[in-house]
Parts: structure tokens; C-alpha cells; sequence
């Protein structure tokens, strides 16, 4: 259907918007060029509906769709389409997620607005949840034209998107404006506090704060622009901080205090928001670039919701930039482990390879426990009823908060077409090192508060078989975090918050004493190997079947406590493995061996030491012996403590002892 609406007055809820001009490695996430049927499912068709390998999508990919030329883009929300050419806006960022709209609003009927001017058409699909491709309506245009198309959200109960394709005929199509609209007046405009933690990173937050002040009307509702510094190199002492300042109006203000992690950071912006007044916060990481107009949609779609509801956007790889680190994300119960929502969904999915016209299970509407704060737009009545984030410094803060909010009747919405770019943590090793005291017990405490099943159902034992892993890879620093980790939660959390901003020091004086702690950057730091191809021949060791894991461990185990490493080990290692080598599995033969990090900023030396293995197996066995006997106990202690220690009153007092504003 397509003509006037039948009511005068309309509100925006999406705009169509394009890259800037130097961001053309992200052009395959607004617009791309092609029929929009270049790939029509067949209902049977599985290896178009969830494509693995990258060359099944290469081959759907080369049948339809084609980057677009990136000089046709004019501006922020107009392009040029060549003379008998077609270009589609079935986008990330450009087609509309019907199904969300439909799911958590109340809107029912949208319509579509598209100004044009050249000759032309106009043309209107929708999919469905399995990804099926429908026209929906068209029109010619000519010259001058405003088209406008009524359509419905009813039919999108499972999922799928709506979107709009320019054909220019023998002349070139100008698109001046695109964009999506609701009946009735514009809601009454949420503020927002956009809040940002940091450490370190003042040229990422100096450079989101220059997006925001390029991009004018992104900020209408926003109240203020927080950065909570709890770096050492402080973004207010940065040259060009004053103009930054300048440009956005007032709007920015600094916040420096120790560093209390993540969880601390992103605790103050909920904190200074409810204390504000704001109607929402929005949590940014630091190592982003954000697309600005995502602002926008989030504040709109969180306005139009039911009820209170947290809404998180993506995020992209920002050294890959097509690439969607996932599309959702839940917490498998059973192991307390983030996990994916569907089968089919594949991380990492990368829109220069197969966009979304092409990628059937991206059309299936996911809904999610918990999203990221690398973006995540909480309201602050649900900050107000639920509390602010536990004091966990980092990990596991944002997708507790998420699993806390659920068991309030809190949904979380990881809404398509919002995002931002995040350095990626693909190339990094976090259940290693100073981090692993933090995975350990955070996991375990969110294990505690939430677990439907008795004693966390996997979590112990799993917890158990990462120790051995650690320990026979010869890891004995991350195990000892471990091991501090396991004394703490026996402690129970009453003492959370006093260890907020001394457990990192804590543990990296640690380092001092493991040689798998201290980081050379250069291989040649360390003695040259002896003569050999390593412990196995230079043969490749492959990970033991579950028939042989129960064997394989007791037989290494034992050898690594009986058998005593080689005088020589200590005096020169046995050989040098990549960190893609470093399996436990691999790296357990050996007595002596450096080993790359993730990073590949440097390497570290591992040398086997049946003492330490023998001390450690023993205090991590017997403490989670007390795990399990006092399961119940420490439980009925952490959910009873959630209340009080992410209330106001208990962050506001450690926001006191740890401000560097004087305050």
C-alpha cells in the first residue's frame, strides 16, 4: 500500500544514514548494490540459511550482492544511484529491525518516507524469520518525489526486517533522505547521560567526545557526557582536551578516581545519572569508535518500549570493520558461560563476505539475557530498583547486571542497526595472567547469586579441570590468582567493595615470583634452546578424545608430580611454541619451553616445578571441596548481599575514599 497516512502527524524512528567519508571499509554495512533477490531462499536450502565456511559464503556472496560505489555517497543521508543501476538499503545499518518493534513496542504500523530526484523506482521488501525475501511495493518516481509507503508490524512475530531498494532508469536516482515513522507526535525524548570508563585511553575518549560534537542533533537529549578517568595518563591533560570541551557546550565533565575496574567506572556513571536526574544512562567502553546515529536509536526504541527495558548495541571488530562480534549473547545455565542463542548464529559474521539480504539466520530475531557495556543504554528507574553494578572490577559485571535484571522481569534488547567498533579481544588471552583471579571469581560469585541448579550445576567441576589445565601447562601464576580467588569467595561479600581498588596491585606484585609472569619482548632475551625438536619428536600433539581426556590426565598429572624435570630445563628451555600452539594439551609435555603471548608484544618462560604443581593441586582441590560443602551456605550469603552492595549508599561511600578530584 503506499499514498498518505491516514493521520497528519508522525514521529522518526529510524533515519537512514551512510558512512563517512573515511570509513569506505564499512560501506557493506549501509548500502549495497544488486537485486535484493539475489539470493530468494528456498525453504529447504540449509547451506544458504546457515552458511560456515567462508567460501560457501563467497560462492552466495559473488551471486547477488556488490559493494557500491563509495563516491556516489554525497552525505550522511544521500547518495547517487547510476543510471541503470540498483542499489539496496537491506542493511545493518539501514534496514529496519521489524521484529524487535514488534516484540518490545507497541507501535503496530510504520511507515516508510523516501525523497528522491531523478527517475527511477522505488522498491519495498520484507523477510521473514527463516530469511525469505518478499516484495512488499514499489513506485516510479520522477523529478522531484516524496514516496510513502503504509506498512504493518503485525506479521513479524519470530523476526525478519523491512527495507527499501533505488533503481535508476536512464538517468542517475538521487536519494536525498530516507527514513522510518510512527503514528502520533513524538514521544516525550528520555535525557540520556552518556557515560565513559577509562584507563589510559585518551585519545579514544577525545575522539568519541569529536564525533558527538560533529554530530549536533545526536545530542538533543542528552543531558551530559561523563568520562570517568581512573587512568594515570588523564585525558584532561591532553592538548587538544580544552577545544573538545569547547565544542560540545558544557556538556562534558571529567571524573577522576582510582581505578575500581570496570565495574567501578560504569557503577559511577549509573550512580551520577540517577543523581542527575537523567532518564537513562549509556554505558560506552573507552577502545571504541561509536556510530553516532546509534545514540539515537536507542534512546527512540528504549522511549517507545512497554516497560523499562536495557538496550545494548553490537559490536563491530574495530580492525575488521565489517565484522559483528556476535548478534546476542545468553548465559548457558547449566556452566555459567556466555553462550549463543541459536545454532545457526555465526560469530564473527563478516558483512563484506554475505550482508544481511544474504544471511538467512541474521532474519531470526534473538533474544538475549545480557549485553555488553561496550554500548548498553540502561533506564535509570530499573538502576533505581535493581541497584547499580556489583563491585567485581572487571568480568562478568555486565552479564550478572543482565541475569539480575531478568529475575526482576527486566528485559535486555541487543538492538540491530546500533553499534559501535571495539578494539577486539580475539587476539588477547584473558583466562591467563593477572585476569585470571578476576574470570575465576566473578564467575563463581555469578554462579552463586543466579544458578537454577544444586552446587551451579557444571561450574565446580569445570572449575576443577581448568586448575589441572593451568598447572600442567605450567602456569602457576594465573593458578596462584586462581587459588586467591577461591579464598575470597569463601569469605563471603561482605568484603568486596574494601578490595575493590587493592586486589589488582595485590596480584601483580605477584609477578616477581613465576617466570611464566615476567614478559620479554624479545625471544633472544631468553637462552637459545638445546638441540631438539621438543619433547615430541617436533610432532604435533592433538587435544585427547573424551574416551582418552580421564586417562591422559591422571597419566600427565602423574608424571609431572613424580617425574623431576631435567637439570638442564633451568638453564635453557626446550624449545619456542606461538601462542596459537599453547594448548594445555601440548604444552604439558614439555619441562622447559617459552612461549608467545597473545598479544605477540612478547613471550615468557615456563619451566615445570612439581612442588608448586604439587601445593597448588592440593590447596585448589581442598577449597573447592569447601565450595561444594558450604554451597548452600555461600549462596543464601551472596543473594542476600546484592541488595546492599550495589546500592547507592554502599558505591557512593567508595566512590568517597577513592575520588582524585579532591571530593
Amino acid at each position: 500500500m503506499t499514498g498518505s497516512a491516514a493521520t497528519s502527524t508522525w514521529s522518526t524512528l529510524q533515519r537512514v544514514i551512510l558512512p563517512s567519508a573515511d570509513s569506505s571499509d564499512t560501506i557493506s554495512l549501509y548500502v549495497d548494490a544488486g537485486t535484493a533477490s539475489g539470493i530468494r531462499l528456498r525453504e529447504n536450502d540449509e547451506l544458504a540459511r546457515t552458511p560456515k565456511l567462508p567460501e560457501e559464503k563467497l560462492q552466495m556472496f559473488s551471486s547477488g550482492g556488490r559493494e557500491a560505489h563509495f563516491e556516489d555517497l554525497l552525505s550522511r543521508s544521500s547518495m547517487r544511484v547510476r543510471s541503470g543501476e540498483q542499489i539496496s538499503f537491506g542493511t545493518y545499518f539501514n534496514a529496519f529491525p521489524a521484529s524487535y518493534w514488534r516484540r518490545w513496542t507497541s507501535v503496530r504500523d510504520i511507515r516508510l518516507v523516501v525523497k528522491t530526484k531523478g527517475s527511477g523506482t522505488v522498491s519495498v521488501f520484507k523477510s521473514n524469520a527463516r530469511g525469505s525475501v518478499q516484495r512488499v511495493d514499489g513506485r516510479h518516481v520522477e523529478g522531484a518525489a516524496t514516496s510513502v509507503f503504509e506498512l504493518s508490524l503485525k506479521p513479524f512475530g519470530d523476526g525478519g526486517w523491512y527495507w527499501f531498494d533505488l533503481a535508476a532508469s536512464s538517468q542517475e536516482l538521487l536519494l536525498e533522505s530516507g527514513q522510518w515513522e510512527a503514528p502520533g507526535p513524538d514521544a516525550v525524548h528520555g535525557e540520556v547521560t552518556i557515560q565513559i570508563t577509562t584507563m589510559n585511553k585518551p585519545d579514544f575518549c577525545l575522539n568519541n567526545a569529536r564525533i558527538l560534537a560533529e554530530n549536533p542533533d545526536v545530542l538533543t537529549s542528552v543531558k551530559e557526557i561523563l568520562i570517568v578517568d581512573q587512568g594515570t595518563v588523564k585525558v584532561e591533560h591532553q592538548e587538544d582536551f580544552a577545544d573538545v570541551k569547547a565544542s560540545l557546550g558544557g556538556k562534558l565533565r571529567v571524573i577522576n578516581q582510582a581505578n575500581l575496574g570496570g565495574s567501578g567506572g560504569f557503577a559511577r556513571g549509573m550512580y551520577e545519572a540517577v543523581e542527575n536526574g537523567s532518564d537513562y544512562v549509556l554505558l560506552l567502553d573507552d577502545d571504541i569508535v561509536v556510530e553516532p546515529e546509534s545514540i539515537l536509536r536507542l534512546r527512540t526504541f528504549a522511549d517507545h518500549c512497554r516497560r523499562p527495558t536495557i538496550v545494548g548495541g553490537h559490536m563491530f571488530d574495530l580492525y575488521n570493520r565489517s565484522v559483528l562480534h556476535t548478534f546476542g549473547e545468553v548465559v548457558d545455565p547449566y556452566r555459567i558461560v556466555p553462550a549463543v542463542p541459536h545454532a545457526d548464529m555465526d560469530v564473527r559474521h563478516d558483512f563484506s563476505i554475505a550482508n544481511l539480504r544474504q544471511t538467512a539466520w541474521l532474519h531470526r530475531r534473538v533474544d538475549v539475557d545480557y549485553n555488553g557495556w561496550w554500548m548498553c543504554l540502561i533506564p535509570t528507574k530499573v538502576i533505581k530498583e535493581i541497584g547499580l553494578s556489583l563491585p567485581l572490577f572487571i568480568k562478568w559485571d555486565d552479564s550478572e547486571y543482565g541475569l539480575r535484571a531478568r529475575e526482576a522481569g527486566i528485559a535486555t534488547v541487543s538492538m540491530p542497526g546500533a553499534a559501535v567498533w571495539h578494539v577486539s579481544w580475539m587476539d588477547k588471552d584473558d583466562l591467563v595472567g593477572w585476569q585470571a583471579y578476576f574470570h575465576a571469581r566473578n564467575r563463581l560469585i555469578t554462579t552463586l547469586i543466579h544458578s537454577p541448579y544444586p552446587k551451579g550445576g557444571r561450574v565446580l567441576r569445570e572449575s576443577v579441570q581448568s586448575d589441572v589445565k593451568h598447572l600442567v601447562s605450567m602456569q602457576y601464576f594465573t593458578e596462584h590468582g586462581r587459588i586467591e580467588a577461591l579464598r575470597d569467595i569463601l569469605k563471603g561479600p561482605e568484603g568486596l567493595h574494601d578490595v575493590l581498588a587493592t586486589k589488582l596491585p595485590e596480584i601483580n606484585a605477584l609477578k616477581a615470583r613465576y617466570s611464566d609472569a615476567e614478559v620479554k619482548e624479545d625471544v633472544d632475551d631468553f637462552p637459545a634452546p638445546k638441540l631438539g625438536r621438543g619433547p615430541m619428536g617436533g610432532n604435533v600433539v592433538a587435544m585427547p578424545s573424551k574416551k582418552e581426556i580421564v586417562p591422559w590426565g591422571i597419566k600427565t598429572v602423574a608424571r609431572q608430580l613424580i617425574k623431576a624435570p631435567g637439570p638442564e630445563s633451568a638453564q635453557r628451555p626446550q624449545g619456542f611454541l606461538a601462542h596459537r600452539d599453547n594448548r594445555w594439551f601440548r604444552v604439558a609435555h614439555y619441562d622447559s619451553v617459552v612461549v608467545s603471548n597473545a598479544e605477540g608484544t612478547g613471550a615468557s618462560w615456563y619451566q615445570r616445578d612439581p612442588k608448586k604443581l604439587r601445593s597448588m593441586l592440593t590447596e585448589a582441590t581442598g577449597l573447592h571441596l569447601q565450595l561444594f560443602r558450604n554451597w548452600e551456605k555461600l549462596a543464601e550469603q551472596y543473594r542476600a548481599a546484592v541488595p546492599k552492595i550495589s546500592s547507592m549508599d554502599a558505591w557512593k561511600k567508595t566512590f568517597e575514599a577513592n575520588s582524585e578530584d579532591g571530593s
